[in-house]
């Protein structure tokens, strides 16, 4: 690697040294460390990359557009949240998950893994832990905690996200090149290509996620248990282990048989079916029961929860009619999200967009009714106050709380995404450089060579701490693994799917999602403490993927384009 390059890469990784230096080990809250790693980018864009103030503000224009994108997500979980809180309907939900089981690693697994995979596969964008997390607290998880096993759980699903979204939007549309159309075998058209990538994306998952409800479960009672014990959580590995098959295997026997669309959704409903019959017949369930140590001993940065109390007692209210709201969302979501019904098409054409953005050539599309922060989130918000019969008073309280959570939420996301924006569009400069993304994947690329099936989930992860999103790190990085997979003459459809699978895994520490999640559950400023410790799961999840990626290539499928 030459001098110059090192510098570059150097220059180009300052604003995420920045990030990570402040916020994982000096334990600054994304809203004090945002605007200084803000502020480096811009630097560093200004400087080095000699982009002109006008490209560097329309990046930043970009960026806040996209936050309130986000923010809308936020605020429509977090109203869900404190109007059932209100309502007394959270109460009533916490009596049936009980019945399930009081186990709070049960609990997780069921609202993490199942739950939360069933709305990545119909919404994705970040949703599933923003509706999962806060569920959580409402059952008596610390806040730090819902949070941490929320992300983590939030993974293997979103390598096919939102019907298929990463693989056929993000993939497809980077891939469908006369470059890659032309490589083609004989008688592959470009969808079973896609097919193919998405097939190869679903296997690494069935062979390690399978391992991750285990795996965040011990981590739950090692941070946050008592007896600080990661034993605690092992010891439900029956459990742990059903309920990993329970999606991964139906994952990936979908995506095999039918395409990206419905691994995810399917799966997630498939195992959540499952998991409820074998815990009714007390089947895999742990013999002894694991709680949370009483509130009065919770360190203080778990945080208390959201300060919302239940100002009504209703005894009226069934335990169909408090999980009404939730199953109301999961139906519009449907609805709104498959093209058969056609009707997402139709939300969509509600559109206000600024398409040269300063006459920079960037791009902000605003769709209000295709947003599930509006449509479900805040409209069922709207139709619970008559569902649960709640009057003017709670209803004028869940909202005041909702949005003075959002205060600290929204400087983080602001800086964090306007950061982000000016580094994938450092592309067009007076220097002559590639933009700071595609320096630092080069760099890896020229240090890993032959080894890059290694590295390549990675660039996957990198793309998602980055943009918070599979699909934008798809489209950032999917060419250029085809590329880099073309140059070494290995398997692209693997490699590629690599680039996808890690994606999903940078879920996991997504500041677009650890800021928005932490917002969720009322403890913002503890993102360096989700770092520090999802870090963990992410480099066992990372490494083995890659380490499969390397035989799959080299050992098992010479054979595979």
């Amino acid at each position: 690697m030459d001098f110059n390059l090192i510098k570059l890469l150097f220059a180009a990784s300052l604003p995420l040294i920045i990030t990570l230096v402040l916020m994982a080990f000096l334990n600054w809250p994304a809203v004090r460390a945002m605007p200084l790693a803000w502020f480096s980018a811009l630097l560093v864009s200004y400087f080095f990359w000699t982009m002109t103030w006008k490209r560097i503000l329309a990046a930043n224009i970009l960026g806040a557009l996209q936050a309130l994108n986000i923010l809308m997500i936020v605020f429509g979980a977090l109203l869900i949240l404190n109007t059932l809180k209100k309502s007394g309907a959270m109460e009533i939900i916490n009596i049936g998950f009980f019945r399930i089981s009081p186990d709070k690693r049960v609990q997780a697994i069921v609202i993490g893994w199942f739950f939360g995979s069933f709305i990545e596969g119909a919404a994705g964008f970040g949703t599933p832990a923003a509706l999962g997390a806060p569920l959580m607290v409402g059952l008596g998880f610390p806040p730090l905690a819902a949070a941490m096993v929320a992300l983590v759980l939030n993974t293997t699903a979103v390598t096919f996200g939102a019907v298929g979204t990463p693989i056929i939007g993000g993939l497809g549309a980077v891939l469908n090149i006369p470059l890659v159309r032309e490589q083609l075998p004989a008688g592959l058209t470009f969808q079973g290509f896609l097919k193919e990538m998405g097939i190869w994306a679903a296997l690494p998952h069935a062979l390690v996620g399978s391992f991750i409800p285990l795996l965040a479960v011990s981590m739950l009672t090692y941070y946050f248990g008592e007896k600080k014990s990661f034993k605690e959580g092992l010891e439900i590995w029956p459990f742990a282990l059903f309920s990993g098959l329970a999606f991964t295997l139906p994952f990936f026997l979908i995506s095999y048989f039918f395409g990206p669309e419905l691994p995810a959704v399917a799966g997630g409903l498939i195992g959540l079916i499952l998991v409820v019959v074998i815990s009714s017949k007390k089947i895999f369930m742990p013999a002894t029961i694991w709680d949370f140590p009483d509130k009065d001993k919770w360190n203080k940065s778990w945080g208390k929860g959201l300060s919302v109390k239940n100002s009504q007692d209703n005894p009226d209210l069934s335990l169909f009619r408090a999980w009404l709201p939730y199953l109301l969302i999961a139906i519009i979501l449907l609805i709104t999200r498959f093209p058969a019904f056609q009707v997402g098409n139709l939300l969509q054409k509600f559109s206000l967009v600024w398409s040269n953005i300063l006459g920079e050539g960037l791009i902000f599309i605003f769709q209000p009714l295709f947003l599930p922060g509006i449509i479900p989130f805040t409209l069922v918000a709207i139709m619970t106050i008559w569902l649960h019969k709640m009057n003017k008073k709670e209803t004028i309280e869940a909202w005041l709380i909702t949005i003075k959570l959002l205060i600290p939420t929204t400087i983080a996301l602001f800086f964090a995404v306007a950061m982000i924006q000016v580094m994938i569009n450092s592309d067009v400069n007076q220097a002559g450089y590639d933009s700071m993304i595609i320096i630092m994947s080069k760099a890896a690329a020229i240090t890993f060579k032959d080894l890059w099936p290694l590295f390549s989930p990675f660039i996957g992860v990198l793309g998602t701490f980055l943009s918070g999103s599979n699909t934008v790190s798809n489209i950032l990085f999917g060419t250029f693994q085809y590329t880099i997979a073309d140059e070494l003459n290995i398997s692209r459809t693997i490699t590629v799917a690599l680039q996808s699978v890690g994606g999903s895994i940078g879920n996991m520490i997504s500041i677009h999602n650890i800021v928005a999640v932490l917002a969720t559950v009322g403890v913002s400023g503890a993102e360096g403490e989700i770092i520090k410790k999802n870090i963990i799961p992410l480099l066992f999840y990372s490494i083995l993927v890659g380490f499969l990626g390397y035989l799959f290539i080299y050992i098992f499928s010479l054979e595979i384009f």
